[in-house]
């Protein structure tokens, strides 16, 4: 078994910097674990402190069952892949991924069928002989991975190992690594600053901002009901449009209003009539029409300002009494710069948050 509990971990730098304050967060055995934030947010310190090459000012970290905070790494049954390839130069890819189990004076039948195992694994068998400036970028990235996976570690941490590949490689890449984690069954910490790698790869997702865990769940929980506006306009591409609106009781029907127009609000938002409220909707859930100049009263009338061709969809931006808005429409829409949309969000896909705290209004 190896889970992973963090009990309220705390990392300060020069005695000021909370670089990571006060995290819980338990990861299950085999689980893939991505923590997603933008740069400086902790994460990476985090996934340090986890290896044990930071020690935390508070908390404890329990791996498996038994408390490792104060192991040196090498005695935490952990691999880590680190964003740069750290590949040594001098040795063949066999020595490359060898180099572990040398250090730790393994047999040498053992390391030639570990060796030869991992290198299977990630499909660098043609290639054993060779030295990295041999090697093609994403083959250098299996190398590290290799390297990791050889130890048999029962946690293996990354931290951004794909930012160094162009895109063409880190789609590819990033799909044999999905297909590897699931394969070794081993418990992953897999960092990243990227929304697609953290969607398309984790079983759950903790998103990290200015030192702190603000929602953890699985990946579609994290995209349809964002906790914060923050995560809602960090997770999606195009990110979440967010519209501020007034909440109104028009003809006795409680309408969040954008001007003179407006749509149905859930009654179980009646306390916060005649407030502005933030109205999260992402782009793929607003049908988009032309309309001539007359408004449905329960729709949103937008202006084209620019349409993004994207192959099979086009993005369109407009704006709505002064508040831009993103929408997907198909490739053929007859929309062009300057028409006038008739917006219709799916009701049930609205989000709702409070104006001044930028956290979810919960709506059963």
């Amino acid at each position: 078994m190896a889970n992973i509990e963090l009990r309220g971990i705390t990392k300060i730098f020069d005695k000021k910097v909370r670089a990571v304050n006060d995290v819980s967060l338990t990861i299950a055995d085999q689980e893939f674990m991505v923590l997603l934030g933008p740069s400086g947010c902790g994460k990476t310190t985090l996934m340090r402190m986890i290896a044990g090459l930071e020690y935390p000012e508070a908390g404890r970290i329990v791996i498996g069952g038994g408390d490792v905070t104060d192991l040196p790494p090498r005695k935490r049954n952990i691999s880590m892949v680190f964003q740069s390839y750290a590949v040594f130069p001098h040795l063949t890819v066999f020595d490359n991924i060898a180099f572990g189990l040398k250090m730790n004076k393994t047999g040498k039948a053992e390391i030639v069928r570990r060796t030869e195992e991992a290198a299977e694994l990630v499909q660098l068998s043609p290639y054993l002989e060779r030295y990295s400036a041999q090697l093609s970028g994403g083959q250098r990235q299996r190398v590290a991975v290799a390297r990791a996976i050889v130890m048999e570690p029962a946690v293996l941490l990354m931290d951004e190992p794909l930012s160094n590949l162009d895109a063409l490689l880190r789609l590819n890449f990033r799909a044999e690594l999905k297909r590897l984690v699931a394969e070794l069954k081993t418990t992953t910490i897999y960092v990243t600053h990227d929304q697609v790698e953290a969607m398309s790869l984790g079983d759950r997702i903790a998103v990290m901002r200015d030192g702190k865990i603000v929602q953890c769940g699985t990946p579609m929980e994290v995209y349809e009901r964002p906790a914060t506006e923050f995560i809602g306009g960090f997770i999606g591409s195009p990110p979440m449009n967010f519209l501020k609106v007034r909440l109104e009781r028009v003809d006795g029907e409680l309408r969040a209003m954008l001007g003179s127009h407006g749509l149905p609000a859930p009654a179980m938002l009646a306390d916060h009539a005649d407030r502005d409220l933030l109205l999260g909707i992402r782009a793929e859930n607003i049908e988009a029409t032309p309309v001539d100049g007359v408004a449905s009263q329960d729709g949103l009338v937008s202006k084209t300002l620019v349409v993004e061709l994207l192959g099979a969809q086009m993005l369109v931006t407009g704006e709505i009494d002064g508040q831009g808005i993103k929408v997907l429409v198909r490739a053929d829409a007859p929309i062009k710069p300057g028409v006038d949309l008739l917006l219709h969000p799916e009701l049930d896909k609205l989000r709702w948050f409070d104006a001044e705290s930028r956290n979810e209004i919960v709506v059963s």
